[in-house]
Parts: structure tokens; sequence; C-alpha cells
């Protein structure tokens, strides 16, 4: 069996749906996983956009969420994830607008690709702290993925 995520919101490589988005309430779209590595003792979640902020000429990788110290028992996060339904232990990133949260898909020019990577570790992430960058989580993962699922949705901005 192979470490599996997947959202009811929207299939692989499809539209994610503007509820999701800017152009919606922006909300967080539900996530479930399966089948993590053996030894997994926590989770990881990064959301990004390698296409900013033009996919003919993308310049950066744009940071949707963050989220670590996700338990290893966790097997789903639910549509709207906040700290109040999040998984006990849960910590939140600094997103690139600077913030805490989920901030959806919201992109200037083109369809772009937002890719869910939910990281399975084999060790707690507690030394980090709260509010971890993106370039902080990684590098604190550094030498403990065991396995990593990816979901990809896409999103072209209405109007």
């Amino acid at each position: 069996m192979s470490f599996n995520l997947t959202s009811p919101n929207f299939e692989h490589e499809r539209e994610i749906p503007s509820r999701h988005t800017s152009d919606g309430v922006d909300v967080s779209p539900a996530l479930e996983w399966s089948d993590p590595p053996k030894g997994t003792k926590g989770f990881a979640l990064i959301v990004d956009d390698p296409d900013a902020p033009d996919p003919r000429a993308p310049k950066r990788t744009w940071v949707h969420w963050v989220l670590y110290d996700l338990p290893a028992d966790a097997r789903a996060l639910p549509e709207g994830a906040s700290r109040d339904s999040f998984p006990i232990g849960t910590v939140e990133g600094e997103n690139d607008w600077k913030q805490i949260g989920w901030r959806g898909p919201s992109p200037p020019v083109g369809r772009h690709r937002y890719f869910f990577k939910l990281h399975a570790l084999d060790t707690s992430l507690e030394d980090l702290g709260g509010g971890a960058s993106k370039h902080d989580l990684e590098n604190a993962m550094m030498g403990h993925i065991l396995g990593t699922a990816t979901l990809m949705g896409t999103y072209r901005k209405k109007g």
C-alpha cells in the first residue's frame, strides 16, 4: 500500500472549487490520508504554488499553508480547518502573506498548480515552535521524512 492524500472537495490534477479560493469564502479544502509509512511519528503539510506570478514565466513558489506536528494517528483535516478543529498538537506556520493559517488560490494570471504535500516524519518537530516558515520547516524535516503524499489541484481566477 502507498501513502495517499486525497480531498473530497476536488480530484488530483483537477480544479479546486472557488469556495476554497479568494473568489469564494476562502476556506481550506478537506483532506484525508491513508497508509502512512511504518514508524510515522507525525505529519507536516505544505501547500504551495510553483507558478507564481505567471505560469508562463514563474519567478517563485508561493506558500499558502504550513502545518506541522499533526499527530501520527491523524488521518484527516476538515473543510475550513482551523486551530479549533485541528488534531491536538498541530501547529500552524507562516504563509507568504506573513500570516498564520490558510490562504487559498488567488492567481494574478493564468491557471496555477497548487501542491498539497503531506510529509510523514519519524520525529516530532515540537522544538520548532509556532509560526515557522516553509523554509524553517523544510530544514527541520531534513533527514526525518519517511514518505510524502501529494495532491495537486489547479485554479484560474474568475472574471
